[in-house]
């Protein structure tokens, strides 16, 4: 039924066509100097305009499955990348349509003086189609750089102003800073600023991990999506959706996807991450680690103070004992071996500070 009635309207479009081709035939024959209404009748006239128009809508009705073949095909490519286009390009196709549009509807105007009403139309149509489709091919082609400038130009006007703030970039979490905990802490105490940055795919990493076989893994991702579910509650940080951004799809490693969107966002990565850190480092991109400020923010012990300590274990190398303080700081305790399991004075000898943490080194205090 459905192609009956597909066949039907292009046939009545071919017809529609034809009546225009014999418009524009005889407009074209006036100019040549044969008027027709002159030398034919008025039903030869009619016989004509009636033949143009059958067999223009004899050719469309053939032409009808393979029309509808390729109009199919087209409307699936077109679904298709609607599926893959970002929403920042369907707002700038958008607005470039509409803007070609406005322009071809000030064109139009030319064609007034136009006599024949088919030849307008047609011109019209052409017009139309063209000038939009340049909107479409500038919007998506310079929209972001358009966009981009207009930011420029509004951030300069502020400046000049003296009302310009700046910007404050966006802080990305990854996965292991969130299964760590600390951040909510921080989060609390109101020492980062700007937006908080969760994306998808770190949602999905977390809840993979919590569905791990590995006892260990399951716990510490259920762990993450509490507190997770924590801030979003408290601060109301949104999932950042990145299905948007085509240059990440390409990208498998979770991390490498996440300096990838800080570069995007010119935002910075929150992490705990040592390797992370590095490779960040050699990308150029910012990053906030929590184990860094930790040790940042430890109680600086230096070379010949005294303090009370506990001796739990053995270190590494021979006759050492290891110590820790409240802050989870491990202290080496030269010759402190035979005093393990007991409370005793020592005295720093030197403090080691790492990127990894802070190591500090003592030996019994009077030796």
């Amino acid at each position: 039924m459905l192609k009956k009635m597909w066949k039907a309207l292009l046939a009545i479009l071919g017809m529609v066509v034809g009546y225009g081709a014999y418009q524009l035939t005889s407009f074209i024959a006036l100019q040549q100097g044969y008027d027709l209404d002159k030398h034919l009748s008025v039903a030869e006239n009619a016989f004509i305009a009636a033949a143009f128009a059958i067999i223009f809508g004899l050719i469309f009705y053939k032409l009808a499955p393979v029309l509808g073949r390729r109009g199919q095909k087209a409307a699936t490519t077109i679904e298709t990348d609607l599926k893959k286009a970002s929403n920042n390009e369907v707002v700038f196709t958008a607005v470039g349509l509409i803007f070609g549009l406005v322009i071809a509807f000030l064109l139009s105007g030319l064609y007034d003086g136009i006599e024949i009403p088919i030849l307008k139309v047609i011109l019209n149509i052409i017009t139309y189609m063209l000038l939009g489709s340049l909107g479409i091919v500038i919007a998506t082609s310079r929209g972001r750089e358009i966009w981009q400038a207009i930011l420029s130009s509004r951030r300069e006007a502020a400046v000049s102003s003296g009302r310009h703030k700046a910007d404050v970039a966006p802080k990305i979490l990854d996965t292991s800073v969130i299964i760590d905990g600390r951040i909510h802490d921080i989060l609390e105490t109101g020492f980062i600023e700007g937006n908080i940055v969760i994306p998808e795919f770190v949602l999905t990493e977390l809840q993979h991990i919590a569905d791990s076989s590995d006892s260990l893994k399951r716990n510490r991702g259920r762990r993450g999506l509490d507190i997770l579910k924590k801030m979003q509650t408290e601060f109301g940080i949104e999932i950042y959706n990145t299905q948007d951004e085509k240059s990440l799809e390409e990208i498998p490693e979770v991390d490498i996807k996440l300096l990838k969107l800080a570069q995007i966002m010119n935002g910075k990565v929150v992490t705990n991450d040592f390797n992370l850190n590095k490779v960040a480092a050699i990308k150029g991109v910012p990053v906030l680690n929590i184990n860094e400020l930790a040790n940042t923010l430890k109680p600086v012990v230096l070379p010949g103070e005294d303090m009370i300590l506990s001796l739990v274990k053995e270190g590494k190398e021979r006759g050492q004992a290891v110590a820790y303080l409240d802050d989870g700081t491990m202290i080496v305790v030269e010759d402190g071996r035979k005093y393990i399991g007991q409370t005793i004075k020592v005295t720093v000898t030197s403090a080691l500070q790492t990127s990894a943490g802070r190591m500090i080194f003592a030996r019994p205090a009077g030796l």
